[in-house]
């Protein structure tokens, strides 16, 4: 959610900018804003002071709005997801001093802002907006200290709650300072000119050298130049990485929609999380950064995975492979929930945290939460170089490359596919035996070529989506396996479609459910070939006796359903994995035939980086 984008060097910043918030707008946004240190009118005058624009809606509305003349060669900007006030140009960033002199942008959320706005209210500042975000320009404006990076750091101190921010200050037109607690900021290194973003994707067409601030950290961006340092004053060690994904990464390549493309690279997407890591040898799988030893792993006696949305989904997917492969017991928990139940931290317990941008917050303070309690924590995330990904004591990538539709499909499936690599590896470091490691192994390797077979039948998807778009309401059931496919499928009907959906244990829909079955209420079942396939049929059984429409997601036509989507058949174990790629194409055509914004569905964002 939210993007920050900033520039300094040499080069005319408004369109860099604009540029950026572009390759940022699939996070999820309600307004947009730019302020750029002005160009003086003549050569050798001072420079003009600060010029700022913005607008609600998208950053084409932005564009539109700039005045004519808007030249420099610094400045920041910000697509805004409302927390604190509506979507208006009032309440868009970037938001200035009394004085016209500082502008800062912000992603994240002051809790203290309420008392903030009170004091400054009291003493005679007039608040504009409605933001919390205001408060720190306020805040850093009113400063006396000489520096721009003090009048930052005094400002900080002053915050309570998450922040990724920049500022610009009249006064110091040499420079961006940048701030990050709990949000991410991310800077990009040139030649001579230097960049900032919240996401490397505002990033790659420019450099892919990058470096990723820690909580608590500060930068003061120069063209020639950049320094890190606490919050605190204490310089760090900061050294580039480079990052993997190119920009072509973030095109479309020829499809209608991110989500298109997305769902259709998850035949290269699962081949890139199975690459290099199959030991044929022994059987098992090689995950280096584990950073666990197979003493430690056998001292393993429950796995607690974390997540939210479908990060928690694949959490319920792993915690079956685990108990299945590795006969741990294990579970899956939401992290917003974890975090605040007061939970026991059990030091014989593997956490797990999963995330697809490595920065979910509630997943992030989950972990911190286990980190200060002594627990050992793995990540399983998409992105490089992520929060999740340092702040973890090892953990698996997913590999799955750049997702830019809100929604996630080839993440899910490879994370869902990592989930395996580590069952399987956990399995066979204790009871799993060699001819299952390579029955799974086989399995894993056919999951490719299985995903483009599926997805060969998306005109018949698309042709069943169109018979089922205008359902009032959806229900989906699965037992066991099926039941987190399930699950994010009827997320992903509700994310992208905004039909109305409820997912329930097959097992449990005679126990309150069936009571919604009606010939409007289509029921989608999820129904692997395995030991559970009749009592399945049964209910299927139940909900034809109440005169409801079944689409059934199976490996042969279901004489009870009305229509049938046929997925090939893998070991049980991997099924639900490629059971749930149809769905997604379900979920995308369903939205396609009622005319949605698919890429970017309202009120939601990419990476949550909030509560």
């Amino acid at each position: 959610m939210c993007g920050i984008v900033g520039y300094i060097g040499k080069r005319d910043v408004a369109p860099l900018l604009l540029e950026g918030l572009q390759r940022l707008e699939y996070r999820g946004y309600d307004s947009a804003g730019i302020a750029i240190h002005a160009k003086p009118a003549k050569s050798g005058q001072a420079p003009a002071g600060l010029k700022t624009a913005k607008a609600k809606g998208r950053v084409r509305d932005l564009e539109a709005r700039l005045p004519k003349r808007f030249a420099g060669t610094v400045g920041i900007a910000h697509t805004r997801w409302a927390t604190h006030g509506a979507p208006n140009d009032t309440n868009a960033h970037p938001h200035l001093d009394a004085d016209g002199k500082v502008a800062i942008v912000h992603n994240g959320i002051i809790d203290n802002a309420a008392e903030l706005r009170a004091k400054l209210t009291a003493d005679g500042v007039e608040l504009v907006s409605e933001t919390d975000s205001e408060t720190l320009a306020h805040l850093i404006g009113r400063s006396q200290a000489a520096t721009l990076e003090e009048k930052v750091r005094q400002a900080l101190a002053l915050v309570e709650g998450t922040y990724g921010i920049a500022v610009l200050h009249a006064d110091f037109p040499d420079r961006i300072v940048v701030a990050r607690n709990g949000s991410p900021v991310v800077l990009g290194i040139g030649e001579k000119e230097m960049f900032v973003a919240s996401d490397v994707a505002a990033l790659v067409s420019h450099t892919r050298q990058v470096v990723t601030l820690d909580d608590g950290e500060m930068a003061t961006l120069k063209a020639d130049d950049f320094r890190t340092y606490t919050t605190e004053g204490s310089r760090t060690s900061a050294t580039p990485t480079t990052v993997e994904w190119e920009a072509e990464s973030y095109d479309m390549g020829g499809h209608d929609t991110y989500m298109h493309k997305e769902i259709h690279e998850q035949v290269d997407a699962v081949d890139r999380v199975l690459r290099g890591r199959i030991d044929d040898r022994f059987a098992t799988v090689r995950l280096g950064g584990l950073n666990l030893d197979a003493r430690e792993a056998r001292g393993v006696r429950r796995v607690k995975i974390l997540g939210c949305g479908s990060a928690y989904h694949t959490g319920l997917i792993g915690a079956q492979l685990i108990e299945e492969l590795a006969r741990i017991p294990a579970d899956a928990e939401p992290a917003s929930e974890f975090r605040y139940r007061n939970p026991v931290v059990d030091p014989d317990t593997l956490y797990i945290a999963v995330s697809q941008s490595g920065e979910t917050y509630d997943t992030l303070a989950a972990v911190q939460e286990l980190k200060r309690k002594g627990a050992r924590v793995l990540g399983v995330v998409n992105v490089v170089g992520s929060a999740i990904a340092r702040e973890t004591d090892g953990g698996v990538y997913v590999h799955a490359g750049p997702e830019v539709c809100v929604v996630s499909t080839k993440c899910f499936t490879n994370t869902a596919v990592a989930f395996a690599l580590l069952a399987l590896h956990l399995g066979r470091i204790r009871d799993l035996s060699v001819a299952d490691g390579k029955r799974i192994i086989a399995g894993l390797r056919r999951l490719p070529g299985q995903i483009a077979e599926v997805l060969r039948g998306e005109e018949e998807i698309r042709k069943l989506a169109a018979e089922y778009a205008h359902a009032k309401s959806m229900m989906f059931i699965g037992r066991v396996r099926g039941y987190p496919v399930a699950r994010e499928a009827s997320l992903k009907l509700k994310e992208v479609s905004y039909v109305h959906a409820e997912a329930y244990p097959a097992s449990e829909l005679k126990h309150g459910p069936l009571a919604l079955i009606e010939p409007e209420v289509p029921t989608v079942a999820v129904l692997p070939d395995d030991d559970l396939l009749e009592k399945n049929r049964a209910t299927l059984e139940e909900i034809k006796a109440r005169s409801g429409r079944i689409l059934a997601v199976a490996h042969q036509e279901q004489e009870k359903a009305d229509h049938t989507i046929v997925v090939p058949r893998n070991e049980p174990e991997l099924d639900p994995i490629l059971m749930g790629v149809p769905l997604q194409l379900l979920a995308y055509h369903t939205a396609l035939a009622l005319g949605r914004d698919i890429d970017k569905p309202r009120n939601l964002a990419k990476s949550v980086t909030v509560e």
